[in-house]
């Protein structure tokens, strides 16, 4: 087949010459392949201790995404990041559901050495998302938010996106907002 014949811009092609500059490759979307990936919406084996934390993932237009993948990593609830309890993971994960809902059970994570807040990493994959976003969970009235030396970073009007809300007895809600207006904060990881 030709150049011509291609349906190529002959621009796109170029001459083949190692002096001559070439366009970026476009990025391109696979998958997402979530489904072959074994699911675990908990934590930890059955404790007393739970909490559960709901939310729903949103684009930047406000629409549902009901195939993001949700994946958390923590502290148990003294701060251990070691799992030393073998009934604790420390990871989860879970899929949203075509409402764009998404549940964990886990335990409270406990601070981290003396300057660390109670929080829950967070990675979300969805459909478009080329790289893992990564953001945190912390718990709203806790003393330590107002040091943490990750939170203290994020600007003050964007640290509320990062806060999860109440929704009842040991029930948090941290809704995932991919883009635009109320952003969740996303950190470089």
């Amino acid at each position: 087949m030709s150049q011509a014949d291609s349906g190529i811009p002959s621009s796109a092609l170029g001459t083949g010459s190692a002096d001559e500059p070439r366009g970026l490759t476009p990025f391109q979307t696979v998958g997402p392949y979530f489904a072959i990936l074994p699911l675990a919406g908990e934590n930890f084996a059955a404790v007393a201790s739970s909490i559960v934390i709901e939310g729903t993932v949103r684009d930047g237009a406000g629409a549902i995404v009901p195939d993001a993948l949700i994946e958390t990593w923590q502290a148990d609830a003294v701060g251990r990041c070691d799992a030393i309890d073998p009934a604790f993971r420390g990871f989860a994960r879970a899929m949203t559901d075509e409402s764009g809902r998404y549940e964990i059970r886990t335990v409270m994570p406990g601070p981290i050495g003396k300057s660390h807040a109670p929080h829950i990493l967070v990675g979300i994959l969805a459909r478009g998302v080329l790289t893992r976003l990564v953001t945190r969970i912390y718990f709203p009235g806790h003393s330590a938010n107002a040091t943490d030396p990750i939170l203290s970073q994020v600007p003050e009007s964007r640290r509320a996106t990062l806060i999860a809300g109440t929704g009842g007895p040991d029930r948090y809600r941290f809704d995932i907002i991919l883009q635009g207006p109320g952003e969740t904060a996303f950190f470089d990881a």
